[in-house]
């Protein structure tokens, strides 16, 4: 049964992100004192305290989490970046500092923000559960340093010494002020890039709302307790409205007054003309350096089915969606008016 924490006092590290800041927002409404620990400072809030750290460095995580009974790991980069060395250095290597603060200091619960890609290879996965197994080869660099991280966190479990860990596996988070989804898709929308869909258009994808992906997370830190199953394990947390990825985008877009995709292009021709394109610009690295948008791991996300099963997290921590995925659409599309088109 789910328990406040015990100190009142919490350490979200990454707080000054898009899903950081909500979970620090949802935290200070259920009364709770916040340490922020990113590389960014969020705006002054009443309640919260600010650390700017390395996260590879022991002694710059350490005041941040000083008499704090639990830490969320919220720190990565975008799942669109494309530096190995930085995703390896952040998730992997920055992750095993945390957990080496974390026993230092004596904090009691480490709750990490994973992700489902980490099952994923590319291929259509429907109603994934947690007992598959990690990604022999994964998508991105994202995929591959979240698979390492959660290893780390998972294994470092340790209930005897008073460390209990979890992972929550949000997928494809979206909400109010992402910088990620919905101005990515109004720049291709008005650069003429949003006019194909991949594949037939009825592969299923899972869009879980921020404020659901927030509340998996409270249930996880107020449920880990020495003596809970749900230590050292996994949790796929969604919508659990898995909905087509070109009804999902298009809603988007016409809500913001663009126009939806509506020429089918075969997945397989898109996939191979994407790898096609990608080896053509490794052969050209030498000589002239383009970063595609077009690869094969984009047409993967676009063209295939990919939505997992949030039962274990139902049976085990309680948790049911707070925001209905309509409902987090409009929202979504309110806060973004300011990208509306303009209509002639």
């Amino acid at each position: 049964m789910a328990t406040r924490l015990r100190n009142n006092k919490c350490t979200v590290i990454g707080g000054s992100g898009f899903l950081g800041q909500r979970l620090v927002t949802k935290l200070l409404e259920k009364g709770y004192r916040i340490n922020i620990l990113d590389i960014r400072k969020p705006p002054v809030t009443e309640g919260v305290k600010f650390f700017s750290a390395d996260l590879c460095c022991k002694e710059d995580i350490l005041p941040a989490i000083q008499d704090v009974n639990v830490v969320f790991h919220c720190a990565s980069p975008p799942p669109s970046n494309d530096n190995r060395e930085l995703f390896y250095k952040v998730n992997y290597t920055g992750t095993k500092t945390i957990i080496e603060a974390c026993k230092e200091a004596g904090v009691q619960k480490l709750v990490l923000t994973s992700s489902a890609s980490v099952v994923f290879e590319g291929r259509d996965l429907k109603n994934g559960s947690e007992d598959l197994p990690y990604a022999k080869k994964p998508i991105d660099y994202y995929s591959q340093t979240k698979i390492l991280q959660e290893m780390e966190v998972l294994n470092a479990n340790n209930p005897e010494k008073n460390f209990m860990t979890i992972a929550i596996r949000p997928h494809g988070i979206f909400g109010p002020q992402d910088p990620h989804l919905v101005p990515v898709l109004v720049q291709a929308a008005r650069s003429g890039k949003m006019k194909f869909v991949i594949g037939n258009g009825k592969n299923l994808v899972d869009f879980t709302y921020v404020d659901n992906v927030v509340h998996g997370l409270i249930l996880a830190a107020e449920n880990l307790h020495s003596n809970s199953h749900i230590c050292g394990k996994a949790y796929h947390i969604t919508n659990d409205e898995p909905i087509p990825f070109w009804t999902f985008l298009s809603e988007l877009l016409v809500g913001l007054n663009y126009d939806r995709p509506k020429y089918h292009i075969p997945y397989l021709f898109a996939y191979y003309l994407a790898a096609l394109l990608s080896i053509l610009l490794l052969l050209l690295k030498p000589f002239l350096t383009l970063k595609p948008t077009f690869t094969p791991m984009r047409v993967a996300l676009a063209g295939t089915f990919h939505y997992y099963s949030c039962e274990r997290a139902k049976r085990d921590l309680g948790y049911k969606p707070v925001v209905r995925l309509s409902e987090g659409i409009n929202f979504t599309i309110q806060s973004f008016a300011h990208l509306k088109r303009l209509k002639e």
